[in-house]
């Protein structure tokens, strides 16, 4: 063990009995009100040119639990945490613009949050909730039980409950955990993302490739889809019973996707970080993947949430990661280093290089191209950093699942 400190979420389902689910709802409510209310304030500072920061923000809210006796029979703690939430968002938001990046790389500005399309989500620090005899009591007097499939390993700091899009509730601990150093293997692997296969390595044994979760649920997913196609209510009338089990059926499916991307890439990525000691990865960003014909096989392969797993549990494990500038990676001869004067078109698999002579697949010529970049193979560090060093804009980081 190591003293580099992480943090872990926990998530565990819930047995929610109908009142406790009757005051979920109404603690969420009140949420859902707060969280406007700083919305229509922070619309109206921007159009008269006023401040709206955190101190005015917790006024609001202090004033409105003191004049308004609906909200105030819920628990503060909630609310609090809803506030901060907001004020980070508004922050973010202005900050992008301060920045002046592009519009597409902007946090938007935090919305109004509607009622049918809004899911329940609440927030509790130490003081808002505890653990006691098996259950899980929150402030404001509901007490949940939560299906204890593991062992929280220590106390935890904080809680999310929330509704998924199936109607299940699930609570979620962030626990404090000390990141675990694996032995020293003297190995080192090289990366590069594809779509065929989603992850080429410099060994042959830990490539990724494809498993296409979406394709082999696409047919009952458009099952689903015309059952609620068919079943649609007019504008301004109830759904039906029909249509709510036809899209509760669809949400339960595309959790089903999910949950296999996220176990396939955990499981890849814990493989190659259990095997290497230094990782040489291509710094690639997907989303131009989504304006090409590849778009519908790029989403299947999330490669993106499947770097963003590989470097978590890098870190967590004390393995040092190098981010490899993408450009030019497919033109570069990994044993000579020559470069071929015209890029290669996807059709084309095989590199040839026209100075040594040597023929590799295009892929695993791009895998070991990343190690000479990154110095792993002494022929040149050309592109590479250091995992969370200034270079291109890194996405803020988030609390892993476990």
């Amino acid at each position: 063990m190591t003293d580099t400190m992480t943090y872990l979420r926990y998530t565990y389902r819930l047995r929610v009995s109908a009142g406790a689910r009757a005051a979920l709802a109404a603690e969420w409510a009140r949420c859902r009100w707060v969280w406007n209310e700083a919305v229509a304030r922070s619309k109206k500072a921007h159009r008269e040119g006023e401040k709206c920061g955190p101190a005015r923000l917790d006024k609001m809210l202090t004033e409105a639990r003191a004049n308004t006796p609906w909200l105030a029979e819920g628990a503060s703690v909630p609310q609090q945490q809803l506030v901060r939430d907001f004020g980070k968002s508004r922050a973010k938001a202005l900050k992008d613009i301060k920045d002046r990046l592009p519009v597409r790389q902007r946090a938007g500005m935090p919305q109004y949050k509607k009622k049918r399309e809004a899911r329940p989500t609440l927030n509790y620090t130490q003081r808002g909730f505890r653990l006691q005899d098996g259950r899980l009591r929150l402030a404001g007097g509901i007490v949940v039980r939560p299906v204890w499939s593991r062992q929280l390993p220590h106390e935890p700091s904080s809680v999310r409950v929330y509704q998924d899009p199936t109607g299940a509730w699930y609570a979620s601990f962030v626990v404090p955990a000390p990141s675990e150093a694996w032995p020293q293997t003297g190995r080192v692997i090289g990366i590069d993302w594809g779509v065929k296969e989603i992850a080429t390595t410099t060994s042959h044994a830990h490539d990724l490739s494809h498993p296409q979760h979406g394709r082999t649920a696409a047919q009952k997913l458009a099952k689903y889809q015309r059952m609620m196609a068919r079943r649609r209510p007019a504008r301004g009338q109830a759904a039906s019973r029909g249509y709510r089990q036809a899209a509760q059926a669809t949400a339960k499916l595309h959790q089903k996707v999910v949950a296999q991307r996220r176990d396939t890439a955990r499981k890849w990525a814990k493989s190659v970080v259990r095997d290497h000691d230094a990782l040489a990865v291509e710094d690639f960003q997907p989303k131009f993947l989504a304006k090409s014909t590849m778009a519908r096989k790029a989403a299947d392969a999330t490669i993106g949430a499947t770097k963003k797993t590989l470097l978590e549990m890098a870190r967590k494990h004390g393995r040092i990661v190098h981010l490899v500038n993408p450009a030019h990676t497919t033109m570069d001869c990994a044993q000579c280093g020559a470069r071929t004067k015209h890029a290669l078109p996807l059709s084309e698999r095989t590199y040839a290089c026209t100075a040594c002579g040597i023929v590799s697949p295009r892929d695993t010529n791009s895998a070991r191209v990343m190690l000479v970049r990154a110095g792993l193979i002494p022929a040149g560090v050309e592109g590479a950093r250091p995992c969370g060093l200034p270079g291109r804009r890194q996405p803020e980081p988030e609390i892993p699942r476990r």
